[in-house]
């Protein structure tokens, strides 16, 4: 635990916290721009197109911000940090969908709260999996050296 609260990880944390309020309203504000101007929330199709257009844009920001200023990565494998990346956060969005399923359709639990639930619990694993799998610090010593 002492390590766990060093300096650095506290300002990762909180960096890592700021830059997920920014990739929210990335993922949110580009949803809402392609709902308002090319796609129709009306469709069931077009929304979930929508949706999945918006996660990208989201996950993408994250990546690159996560990289730079939360992780300070300086690995030159960025391709496999990336593929990394993406595949933790499509499982963590697996982790959100089997979550809300057990909560809200089996459970009948307030979908409002549960997603509430889910998001922090998705944002805990989400650090985790970057901290651990993706921008590791084997990974930042070896292309340093």
């Amino acid at each position: 635990m002492k390590d766990f609260l060093k300096k650095d990880n506290i300002r990762e944390i909180v960096m890592y916290l700021i830059i997920g309020g920014f990739t929210t309203v990335v993922g949110v504000g580009s949803y809402w721009i392609l709902t308002k101007t090319v796609l129709d929330p009306a469709d069931g199709v077009q929304i979930q197109i929508a949706n999945c257009i918006s996660w990208v844009f989201a996950v993408t920001f994250a990546y690159v911000t996560n990289r730079i200023l939360v992780f300070r990565s300086k690995s030159e494998k960025v391709l496999t940090e990336a593929a990394k990346f993406y595949a933790a956060r499509l499982g963590t969005l697996g982790l959100d969908m089997l979550f809300m399923f057990l909560t809200v359709t089996l459970a009948g639990l307030n979908d409002k709260w549960m997603k509430i639930a889910s998001s922090v619990i998705v944002t805990i694993a989400n650090y985790f999996l970057s901290k651990l799998l993706v921008f590791t610090k084997k990974e930042r010593k070896q292309d340093v050296n």
